[in-house]
């Protein structure tokens, strides 16, 4: 008997529940084409800083998202980086948001100023994630610059998460498809839409595309920049 066979169980339901999406997050990860380097932030603080914050010893959070515990000391001790998967998984664990990795403990700011070439940035398999909302609160939306490869999708499984979503296509041609509609968005081009309408994107052309990207998830537990860069996780559960 597996956990959707379960019957449901007011006391133990959200217990059963976390464990149905860890293993769908888990079966999503290992087909998740994401690769590249995180960041150069202090991955290993902030991962210390928020495990110290949940309770668990370094041991509990092995056990829990199924890493090594000399992997995590490595990590903490800025001995090695992780991998986006890996902080994925971590940020699964630890019930954050992926982007919470990118900052330090510092006050947040109410004024996020880069200078081109200096935004906190992600590489995956697709191109790039420039945070534009770096050190501030994710109070409602993240604003994220994103290249992408060409002929690059967001995989076979449609997307669907909560609230909006907003984007602007600076350069190339990025085609968004909404339920059984095709949006061809050229520079200048926008698209704003209700994000529980299932979606894709995928850059057709052979030039890379450069868009402006903005997620207004109505629930804070929500994770969309997952769900559109981790070419699986599309399937995971809105929370």
């Amino acid at each position: 008997m597996n956990d959707h066979d379960l019957p449901v169980d007011p006391i133990n339901y959200p217990q059963q529940r976390r464990r149905r999406r860890r293993r769908d997050f888990l079966e999503a990860l290992q087909q998740s084409q994401i690769t590249g380097p995180v960041p150069s932030v202090n991955i290993g603080q902030r991962l210390r800083e928020l495990r110290v914050e949940c309770g668990f010893s370094i041991r509990d959070l092995a056990k829990k998202s199924g890493l090594n515990v000399n992997t995590l000391s490595m990590i903490e001790n800025g001995k090695t980086s992780p991998s986006l998967e890996t902080l994925q998984l971590l940020s699964f664990t630890l019930e954050t948001p992926i982007a919470v990795f990118f900052e330090d403990s510092a006050p947040k700011k109410q004024i996020a100023h880069y200078k081109a070439g200096q935004r906190p940035s992600v590489d995956f398999a697709h191109g790039m994630l420039e945070d534009l909302g770096a050190g501030m609160l994710r109070r409602g939306a993240e604003t994220f610059l994103v290249t992408l490869k060409p002929h690059s999708n967001s995989g076979d499984n449609l997307i669907v998460h909560t609230g909006r979503e907003v984007v602007y296509c600076l350069e190339g041609q990025l085609t968004y498809t909404i339920e059984d509609q095709v949006f061809v968005l050229e520079p200048g081009d926008s698209l704003f839409f209700e994000a529980h309408l299932p979606h894709r994107w995928q850059n057709t052309g052979i030039t890379p595309t450069r868009s402006l990207l903005v997620l207004c998830p109505s629930d804070e537990q929500d994770r969309p920049t997952e769900r559109h860069f981790a070419s699986e996780t599309a399937r995971l559960d809105v929370a």
